[in-house]
């Protein structure tokens, strides 16, 4: 049975339009109260409705035709079925009345309870939650990425704006964005917004003014609020090259507003592991602390048993820092030897030099 996924009233009507059956439909999250008479034309047997709002005198029917047919979740405060990737203005909107008034604040805020002081822990009905809204983003995030060539830039929270090494994020990320690549970072703070906001920003003289902007905030705390709101302002309309994959698992580390799309996660671990398998153009690994680290050997993991051309090249910036300080460097190298692995790493000291150090493919189609 053919699949068929609707995720918008216009591709509904479409369908319906030259249509008998709605079998092999997948009716994701619409409006359809003003379709009533659409839905009782149309056989519903083999279709799937998914937090749809649908006439209650059809609801019976559809079931009852064969149609699968499931409600919104109540009492949480997001949508578990949603069809797109977040925005960051959809996260903090209500931010000019503070932080905790913003969906981000809120939804964080209700992972907490429901993660917190529950015998046996989280409930039947949140647990579903959360996997429902998880399997969303799944799904919402496979259509962003379909035709995009992602390059994956890691790297610490603690980095601040205003700072020469989070400059030079900025421009990495605009370098790579003006060769046609997607960024995509782990969607916090630190190096990871710098490298979304220089792909967000289109042109030198922009991407200048853009730092300097941000710069008068320079952190996230004390006030998430301000640093947000400055932000928000400082780029305009996005190059639409910039994604975040950030979680509320580490919800005390609030998500930048430079990314043109947010595919943002319950689930760490799931979140972890899509924002590595995404990045099939390269990773590069900017300073870090404990999640980066994480990151180059979950990744490692990953291209250690890839065949020889789903290799993802990676890139260490930071010859002193990985290979003395956070020792990665010497470890990934003696695991790489003598494999097909130890041809795509590279350990760079700038990141001048890191689009070169992608490798010769990456160079070949940005010039």
């Amino acid at each position: 049975m053919r699949s068929i996924e609707i995720d918008t009233i216009e591709d509904f009507d479409r369908c319906a339009a030259r249509s008998r059956s709605m079998r092999g439909w997948q009716v994701q999250d619409l409006d359809l109260t003003g379709r009533t008479a659409v839905l009782g034309r149309l056989d519903p047997a083999g279709a799937l409705f998914l937090g749809c709002r649908i006439p209650d005198n059809l609801e019976d029917r559809l079931r009852t035709g064969g149609a699968l047919v499931f409600p919104a979740v109540p009492d949480v405060p997001f949508d578990a079925y949603r069809a797109t990737l977040y925005t960051p203005e959809e996260l903090y909107d209500g931010i000019d009345r503070g932080y905790d008034a913003t969906p981000d604040a809120r939804i964080y805020a209700w992972s907490v309870a429901a993660n917190r002081h529950r015998p046996g822990g989280t409930t039947v009905h949140d647990s579903l939650a959360m996997a429902l809204h998880d399997n969303a983003v799944d799904d919402a995030l496979s259509e962003y990425v379909r035709g995009r060539r992602i390059v994956g830039v890691m790297g610490g929270h603690a980095l601040e704006r205003g700072e020469p090494a989070y400059d030079d994020a900025a421009r990495l990320g605009a370098e790579l964005a003006g060769a046609g690549y997607t960024v995509a970072t782990g969607g916090g703070p630190g190096a990871m917004e710098a490298a979304n906001l220089g792909a967000a920003v289109a042109g030198v003289a922009d991407l200048d003014e853009a730092l300097a902007r941000v710069a008068t905030v320079p952190s996230y705390r004390p006030s998430v609020t301000d640093w947000a709101r400055a932000g928000l302002v400082a780029v305009g309309a996005r190059s639409g090259m910039s994604l975040g994959v950030p979680t509320w698992f580490y919800g005390h580390e609030p998500p930048n507003p430079f990314c043109g799309a947010v595919a943002k996660y319950f689930r760490n671990a799931i979140r972890e592991d899509i924002l590595l398998h995404v990045c099939r153009a390269g990773l590069v690994f900017l300073p870090g602390a404990a999640g980066t680290v994480q990151e180059i050997f979950q990744a490692a993991c990953g291209n250690y048993h890839a065949v020889e051309g789903e290799i993802a090249p990676m890139v260490l910036v930071g010859k002193e820092f990985w290979s003395e300080r956070l020792q990665a460097w010497p470890l990934l190298s003696a695991l790489a030897a003598g494999g097909p692995l130890a041809s795509r790493l590279a350990l760079v000291d700038s990141t001048d030099e890191v689009r070169a150090a992608l490798g010769e493919e990456l160079g070949r189609r940005a010039g």
